[in-house]
């Protein structure tokens, strides 16, 4: 009654996994490779620093990575929290709540717009 199919998209799939590793291991160096073009065709000249070869333009890119962006582990779980919380909210109205939420904020965003 309940069978398995064998050619479920869910499967683990090696090639799946070393195609996606290789994908990234190229937009890695592709990112890379930009850092160190702009740093070599910029930088020496206005300022005086020495080139980048690849491997100083990967650290640096590591680098303002954890620095500036992140990981993007904290916040993704209560925005998507926060997502529901209000598409539930959303679904529960009346028309005539929907519709009085609708010209609110669209009150609301002409007062921005006028800048009050």
């Amino acid at each position: 009654m309940f069978e398995k199919n064998n050619h479920s998209s869910r499967r683990f799939h090696p090639l799946k996994v070393l195609f996606f590793i290789a994908v990234f291991l190229a937009f890695a160096a592709l990112a890379t490779w930009v850092v160190m073009f702009l740093w070599n065709a910029i930088l020496p000249d206005v300022t005086g620093v020495k080139p980048l070869n690849f491997w100083q333009a990967a650290g640096l890119l590591l680098l303002a990575k954890i620095l500036f962006g992140g990981f993007g582990f904290r916040g993704r779980k209560k925005h998507w929290k926060k997502r529901k919380h209000w598409k539930n909210k959303w679904m529960q109205m009346s028309d005539e709540e929907r519709q009085e939420a609708k010209q609110r904020w669209k009150e609301r965003c002409e007062q921005k717009k006028r800048g009050e």
